[in-house]
């Protein structure tokens, strides 16, 4: 028997005239075969007779046993969502840590005074005094060293490489072989969610510990005073230009509440969202072989086809059917349809909610406003 490093790939030859391919991918093993494919289970947990050939099934029993998967960090007390019927989305509902979330700003709200930061193109992490957990409640498997220092009170804060770099820092922190790759990964500290006070008292909390024990991996994130829209727009260009995703404004001594909350607002020149991989549509010309564009739907039932922002490597081993993806966009068409969307990359934090009603922020794209600024 053999395996896969990290990174690697394998064609091995089925019934059909193409060979299949099999990668391992930060720990991940998929396979382009039907079978592998269409398997309702997450990605991790998914195996095929073309890997147990390949690895054994000894190995890929081992590999998708009741280890293979973070397992979910039970929270008592969370009610359930109205309206929906998931019983994968309640789950999650009911094993999530008690983040705050936030709204898109609305251009109405005078931002004058908030304290402004960079919007981390990362993976969200909550810090519980022993380990990361996402923000499904998953944990991530950081190495002892990694977290060596950090406090025994609970940080929210992201997992973040460099801009640009999402798809990477999603490779390493789903590894559960607590890999050296951790080394390229720093935590971000943005809020103290147990401290109980303000903001301002919250920021100076976990600064204080910080500049005081000085963890080897983790950082503060810089928040300013937001001057006015000018100084507000002046600093999300410079963010954007740089390749940063946005910015993040928090309301002046304001608690952290759980849930979505309008004291901590979000603004972007583009949109995003969320939709799920229903199919894939073929190539044509230099694509021709692999996936032209993925089929997709969003939570309220609308489909279209994502063909932008893939690269030849994802054409050729796209997003699983089924899987969840990020895409952004620049705005709705008349009939609810993004236009211009283009691929950014697999979600394995967010909760599938079907038929779900969302509101502007979440997961369902909300109408572009008159005026608002996009890329």
């Amino acid at each position: 028997m053999q395996d896969l490093a990290d990174g690697e790939t394998f064609e091995m030859q089925g019934s059909g005239s193409k060979p299949y391919v099999l990668k391992n991918i930060g720990g991940v093993y998929s396979c382009s075969c039907p079978a592998w494919r269409n398997q309702s289970a997450g990605p991790e947990r998914r195996s095929c007779k073309h890997l147990k050939k390949l690895r054994g099934e000894a190995a890929e029993a081992a590999r998708v046993g009741g280890e293979a998967a973070p397992p979910a960090v039970k929270r008592a007390g969370k009610p359930a969502v109205s309206g929906d019927s998931s019983p994968e989305a309640e789950a999650a509902e009911s094993s999530a840590p008690p983040l705050l979330l936030a709204h898109v700003w609305d251009s109405e709200v005078d931002l004058a005074g908030w304290w402004m930061s960079e919007k981390l193109d990362g993976v969200r992490a909550y810090w519980d005094g022993e380990q990361f957990v996402s923000r499904l409640g998953n944990r991530y498997y950081a190495p002892a060293w990694f977290t060596a220092g950090l406090p025994k009170f609970a940080l929210d804060g992201e997992l973040w490489l460099d801009r640009k770099a999402f798809q990477r820092t999603v490779s390493i922190v789903r590894r559960q072989d607590q890999s050296e790759a951790w080394r390229e990964i720093k935590f971000l500290v943005f809020d103290a969610p147990g401290h109980g006070g303000a903001f301002e008292a919250r920021v100076q909390h976990y600064h204080s510990f910080i500049d005081r024990e000085r963890p080897a991996f983790a950082r503060a994130l810089a928040h300013e005073p937001c001057r006015g829209v000018d100084h507000l727009r002046s600093e999300l260009a410079r963010v954007e230009a740089l390749g940063g995703e946005g910015l993040m404004l928090r309301r002046p001594a304001s608690t952290y509440e759980v849930g979505r909350s309008h004291s901590l607002l979000k603004v972007k020149s583009f949109f995003d969202s969320e939709a799920r991989v229903l199919g894939y549509q073929d190539g044509a010309g230099r694509h021709k072989g692999r996936v032209g564009a993925l089929l997709v739907e969003l939570q309220d039932g609308t489909r279209f086809a994502v063909g932008t922002g893939l690269s030849d490597a994802e054409r050729g081993a796209p997003p699983p059917v089924g899987s969840i993806i990020t895409f952004r966009y620049q705005e709705l068409s008349d009939g609810g349809v993004p236009r211009f969307p283009s691929y950014v990359g697999v979600r394995h934090d967010v909760a599938w909610k079907p038929g779900a009603a969302q509101g502007k922020g979440e997961a369902r794209p909300a109408a572009a406003k008159p005026g608002s600024r996009r890329k």
